[in-house]
């Protein structure tokens, strides 16, 4: 009954924290332009946000071990509600800054800790429909800033009700925080098998180093980098690559680009399903292929129809990859390394996603946007061989 309850509480969490996600993007037409700052500023306020979180995923471990999850998770939604109420209150572009230090920093161990606590203690469905979930808020962000601006009213009022939204759910999280401390209790005192059926340990201190010398370690490092690499890139130069290479409208390519998230949201709600009969290794292999054959539908000439399919084919394939990979960290590693590994997991696919589509930008500033599959599909290559060898590192370990 009290996984029940932690479970909707997660599900809550993970809708509020995609709304700030997408909120930058959609708020900075109108940000730069009060602000008086160029258009391109929006990278350093992103670049702030990924840093803290890239930061925050790392140490999180350590802070998770001595705090526990429900607290953890309820300073960091603050640190995040606070952060964005004070974007709400920005006027000035360094305000902004200053605000992204503790945005970035609560994101990041939030991820972490919840992410690690659902792949101990619920089924694969759950994690594929929490990342879907995640989904359903960044789609609603755009949407919730949108309101108010096409109604005259200044960016503002868009980050301070999605501020209010937070702060909502931290009252919900103290309120609960007795039944996070009641389950955490409640584990160090058996060794009961939890709702995913891994045998409950007790959660291991490892340094980086210790950890990457872990069977598959770095492969699944590597993994994590390259899958929010490939997302990243699409989804941010999607629109782009229509318009240069294509000859699309921007109108329509915008349209086109918001198909790849969908594809992403649509597919963790069907994954949730799927994963009932197939194993987190046979969800990410079948994403593969999608993501794979995605990427060969946009490099091929075909007309308009074909491309557009690519896109969408691209994001179903992305939808398994990430939760099923998070929900096989305790099976690959063990759960006493589970947290450890965890926070370095999303440190990695942070950085991926931080810097390889500005990478993108600048190659294709020089060579042209028709480069965007080839570079996605160089990326995902090394994926695949990286999961391979993952794979193949764990079941030796187990087998030896």
């Amino acid at each position: 009954m009290i996984l029940t309850v932690l479970l909707i509480i997660i599900y809550i969490a993970f809708i509020s924290l995609g709304l700030p996600d997408s909120l930058l993007g959609s708020a900075w037409p109108s940000m730069y332009q009060s602000m008086g700052v160029p258009i391109s500023y929006a990278g350093i306020v992103s670049m702030i946000i990924a840093g803290g979180t890239i930061v925050s995923s790392l140490f999180s471990d350590k802070v998770i071990r001595k705090f526990g999850t429900g607290l953890v998770t309820s300073i960091s939604v603050f640190m995040t509600a606070g952060a964005l109420l004070g974007f709400s209150l920005s006027g000035e572009f360094y305000h902004l800054c200053l605000f992204a230090i503790p945005l970035g920093l609560g994101a990041g161990s939030v991820d972490a800790a919840l992410n690690n606590f659902v792949a101990l203690k619920y089924k694969a469905k759950h994690m594929s429909w929490l990342h879907c979930f995640w989904g359903i808020g960044a789609m609603t962000g755009p949407i919730i800033m949108s309101y108010y601006l096409e109604r005259g009213a200044i960016f503002q009022s868009g980050y301070r009700t999605v501020a209010i939204i937070q702060f909502t759910l931290v009252i919900i999280l103290l309120v609960t925080l007795p039944l996070w401390k009641k389950v955490s209790s409640f584990n160090s005192s058996t060794s009961n098998k939890d709702e995913s059926g891994g045998k409950e340990q007790e959660q291991k201190v490892l340094s980086k180093r210790e950890l990457l010398k872990l069977p598959g370690a770095k492969q699944a490092l590597i993994a994590f980098f390259c899958y929010c690499a490939i997302e990243a890139t699409i989804g941010l130069w999607g629109s782009s690559y229509v318009v240069m290479s294509h000859g699309i409208s921007a109108e329509t390519a915008a349209k086109w680009a918001s198909l790849f998230y969908f594809g992403i949201t649509f597919g963790r709600f069907l994954s949730g399903f799927i994963t009932i009969k197939l194993s987190n290794r046979q969800m990410i292999y079948l994403g593969e292929v999608l993501i794979g054959t995605g990427i060969i539908m946009m490099m091929v000439p075909f007309g308009q129809v074909t491309l557009l399919m690519g896109f969408v084919m691209t994001g179903i394939g992305c939808a398994p990859i990430y939760p099923s990979l998070l929900h096989e960290t305790p099976v690959n590693f063990g759960a006493q390394y589970s947290q450890s590994i965890m926070g370095v997991q999303m440190a990695c696919a942070y950085v991926g996603s931080t810097f390889m589509p500005p990478l993108f930008g600048v190659l294709a500033s020089r060579i042209g946007y028709a480069l965007m599959p080839f570079y996605a599909a160089s990326i995902f290559l090394i994926m695949f061989i990286m999961i391979i060898v993952l794979n193949r590192s764990v079941d030796d370990e187990k087998n030896s």
